[in-house]
């Protein structure tokens, strides 16, 4: 299972990897939680609703230093029966792409029972820092449900049941035929993230490690609270995936961008960003070994796994519990 794992051309670096699971059982509701949405005449593209949020901002202690109101546009899409797949409108934006020294270990708070053994090991896969230019997409505003798979693929892999739960036990073939069908489905092209529209929308305009602020805590994400990022209490490990929208949002209006499942995106792994591209546009060029980009952490991960930056590279035909996948569609 991928329990951080990321193979490089150089070889395979396991930051945590175990086979043993908490057993535990996790609450969970049947539904999705519901937008409340009014159309809006003359919306950009076309045919957008709004919704409002709330977007938190923490700071090292993980204490709540700010709560802003925010609001978004998304469509709508009907998949079958009462499932339907939401898409919130990405704006344009130009930013930093990458992480700083020593951003991988917090600076504080790493405890002696789970000490980092590699520091650095992370950010040098997520340098060099560098400008990207976004242009306007769409993204899902949820990791991809297993109720929204089963309505396009017909089966449900999940280890973790539960219609609201993201889909796992999905590989990078997995996720790319299920925007295929769905493109089928839908009658316009839905795909998978390219890396840098990922890290785009994670961050909604934020330049910290979390787009929450400087750390994450259990109570802000489903991560593996055992473990500390910065100043913040050690919190709770669920030891299992959660239902999705079950945490509070970024900027852009996005749930589970840090935690729940880790996120296929569509670009081949490369060990840096060395020729990147600049556009936000996927990066193929096929490396030796072409293995897929991974984002984001997951209910395993610790929190400094769960970062804005966190990237690994995985066999395309790899899958596990911890890994899902969201859409993304040109807008």
């Amino acid at each position: 299972m991928l329990k951080w794992l990321s193979f490089g051309g150089a070889g395979v670096a396991i930051a945590a990897f175990t086979n043993e699971l908490f057993k535990a059982q996790f609450p969970s509701s049947s539904s999705i939680p519901s937008i409340s949405s009014t159309a809006q005449s003359g919306s950009s593209p076309s045919n957008l609703k709004r919704f409002s949020f709330d977007a938190i901002t923490v700071n090292d202690k993980g204490e709540e230093t700010k709560k802003q109101t925010k609001e978004a546009q998304f469509f709508s899409k009907a998949l079958w029966n009462d499932v339907s797949l939401e898409m919130v409108l990405i704006p344009a934006g130009t930013f930093q792409m990458g992480s700083t020294a020593g951003e991988d270990n917090g600076g504080t708070g790493i405890s002696p029972q789970h000490p980092v053994t590699a520091p650095g090991l992370f950010v040098g896969r997520e340098s060099p820092k560098h400008t990207v230019t976004v242009p306007t997409f769409f993204m899902g505003r949820y990791e991809v449900t297993q109720a929204q798979y089963e309505a396009i693929m017909g089966n449900k892999p999940s280890e973790f049941e539960g219609k609201a739960r993201p889909v796992e036990q999905v590989s990078w073939n997995d996720a790319r035929e299920f925007c295929h069908r769905l493109s089928q489905k839908a009658g316009r092209g839905y795909r998978l993230p390219s890396e840098a529209e990922w890290e785009y929308a994670c961050r909604a305009g934020t330049t910290t490690p979390f787009h929450f602020g400087e750390t994450i805590t259990s109570r802000l994400a489903n991560c593996n609270g055992r473990e500390v990022y910065r100043s913040e209490a050690r919190g709770e490990y669920r030891g299992q995936t959660t239902n999705v929208g079950g945490f509070p949002p970024n900027a852009f209006g996005l749930y589970d961008m840090h935690g729940n499942v880790s996120e296929w995106c569509e670009d081949v792994y490369h060990d840096d960003y060395q020729g990147a591209p600049r556009d936000g546009s996927d990066w193929t060029t096929v490396t030796e070994d072409a293995h897929r980009l991974v984002r984001g952490g997951s209910w395993f991960s610790f929190p400094r796994n769960c970062r804005s930056t966190i990237r690994a590279g995985v066999p395309p035909t790899y899958s596990d519990n911890s890994l899902g996948f969201r859409v993304a569609c040109s807008a």
